[in-house]
């Protein structure tokens, strides 16, 4: 990203207790830095959309705020594909509601479509009491001059209903956007802060809709032929982390089990570009970057591994012997005695994955793979063969990768039929690298060859899926007590009935299996010039 332009915004929020305010203030990252006063101001801004939330969708905002005796009218358009930076296009309003005929800038007008100003209605209003100073990072033609807002406050819903809201928000006024994560890493040392990807905006919407987060799946990543390695490197993995903390609030809320499982996939797909960009990136990064992916997805595979246990192993069996009319009792009883020891152990593993997403370190890994993007890190090495590739474009690598990619699970299903279990969770892993890596690259070749390959791969990964979940429900069922918890007296009999159930259906499908193994790898290629043997 180039230096902050007119009509453009870059900003770095973060969520913060207003109690540390002071500290934060005093820290010497900010008091030995700054020019000038600081300037206390209320804002209260009122932020419209129409009926059916058409702005909203596109993650489009139109605001007017009061500023003294006037009002200003501010419309952004969604965060760029960084998380830092959007349009942002003002002028002045003569009263509180907005006044569409007053945008002059053609952008502005494009991204607001065809709306009148009488299908808009007040939807949220934020008031906050905000705090601001400059200061500046580094000198001479590398300094970057940094507004520093403390904002406290709440949203309101005409209603009456409203959230608080607290946050340190770091608004590049000059220089480069690395110097926002450069900043915020040095914050984090004088009080716990949270990195915040939400706007005020989608929290006063989230708010006015009433509804609860949604998890959400990886938006579909667009790469073009001339876009370059490095490009490709930085996309992917901004992609990536957007994917991730995206699903951050559901998975705190723990109440829908997709979320932590989406958070699963984004550091899954994070390891598998890693380890796809390997040679390119410095060891010691790269080491880094690996032992902190696996840290988070460590704390998180247990509550995955008991919403997949609890919703699709036992959940079935539980409502097939409820539904026996009576037959079978004691089997019932002792199937729901399993699903209490089974929900206690889940809940114990998300208190696990708050305590993850809420530490130190979860904050200091997104900054650092924020600062490491935005500073192009991976540039830190010695002038190589490999380097230079890092300038060329993505496409010919891209063809390199995914042949690369698909010989290694070729190779790993060889003799299917035959393979044990564990050669087939080494097959599993390879298909959804595999996967990951096309998902990466997809955009840059025609969508149809594309679209029937992976829907060939997934239908095989499905399967594959579910003898990973019947082989993880045993070692699971091992560690249900292995907290000193006492078992009720019929639960290894309802474990034994759940695994049971579980083992006759993967060997009634086993030819299913062996049949679609074979479509995979019959499946044309879609990349260009496949290597010999593929």
């Amino acid at each position: 990203m180039a230096e902050a332009e007119i009509n453009r915004e870059t900003e770095l929020k973060l969520a913060a207790k207003p109690e540390d305010f002071d500290r934060l203030r005093a820290a010497s990252a900010i008091a030995d830095r700054v020019s000038g006063p600081a300037a206390t101001r209320t804002l209260e801004s009122t932020y419209y959309d129409t009926e059916e939330r058409r702005l909203a969708a596109r993650k489009v905002t139109l605001r007017v705020r009061k500023t003294g005796d006037g009002f200003v009218q501010t419309v952004k358009s969604a965060p760029d594909e960084d998380g830092l930076g959007r349009g942002e296009w003002e002028c002045a309003v003569t009263s509180a509601a907005p006044d569409l005929t007053l945008i002059a800038d053609a952008d502005a007008i494009e991204l607001l479509g065809s709306l009148s100003d009488s299908e808009l209605r007040p939807v949220f209003t934020s008031i906050v009491e905000r705090t601001t100073q400059d200061v500046t990072l580094g000198e001479g033609d590398g300094a970057a001059v940094i507004e520093v807002a403390f904002d406290r406050g709440r949203i309101e819903l005409p209603d009456g209903r409203s959230t608080d809201l607290c946050e340190v928000e770091l608004e590049l006024k000059s220089g480069t956007p690395a110097a926002l994560y450069d900043l915020a890493q040095e914050l984090t040392q004088a009080a716990p802060l949270r990195l915040e990807m939400r706007t005020k905006a989608e929290r006063g919407h989230a708010l006015a809709n009433g509804t609860a987060e949604k998890a959400l799946k990886a938006e579909k990543l667009v790469l073009d032929p001339e876009t370059t390695v490095e490009g490709a490197v930085a996309r992917i993995v901004r992609a990536c982390i957007a994917h991730m903390v995206a699903n951050e609030a559901v998975t705190l809320a723990g109440e829908d089990p997709e979320g932590v499982h989406q958070m699963r996939v984004a550091l899954r797909r994070l390891r598998s570009a890693t380890a796809l960009f390997r040679p390119f990136i410095p060891a010691a990064q790269y080491l880094w970057l690996v032992g902190e992916i696996k840290w988070l997805a460590g704390s998180l595979g247990p509550a995955r591994d008991w919403d997949v246990f609890g919703e699709e192993l036992l959940a079935p069996v539980r409502d097939a012997f409820h539904k026996a009319d009576g037959h079978g009792r004691s089997a019932v009883e002792d199937l729901d005695a399993l699903a209490a020891a089974a929900e206690a152990k889940r809940l114990r593993a998300y208190e696990g994955v708050r305590e993850a997403i809420r530490s130190d370190r979860y904050t200091a890994f997104l900054l650092g793979v924020g600062s490491w993007v935005e500073k192009r890190g991976w540039r830190d090495q010695p002038v190589s063969e490999e380097s230079v590739r890092l300038f060329q474009p993505v496409i010919g690598l891209a063809d390199h990768l995914l042949n690369k990619r698909h010989k290694k699970a070729k190779r790993a299903g060889h003799g299917f039929a035959h393979l044990p279990v564990a050669q087939r969770h080494q097959l599993r892993i390879a298909l959804k690298k595999l996967r990951y890596a096309v998902e990466f690259f997809r955009s840059l070749y025609d969508d149809k060859p594309v679209r029937r390959y992976i829907q060939q791969m997934a239908a095989f990964q499905d399967a594959l899926g579910h003898l990973n979940d019947v082989a993880t429900a045993t070692r699971l069922l091992h560690e249900l007590h292995d907290d000193g918890s006492r078992s009720a007296p019929g639960e290894p009999r309802a474990a034994g009935i759940v695994i049971g159930w579980h083992a006759r259906g993967v060997a009634d499908t086993e030819a299913a299996l062996v049949a679609l193994w074979h479509d995979f790898i019959d499946t044309k290629h879609f990349w260009s010039k496949p290597d010999a043997g593929v």
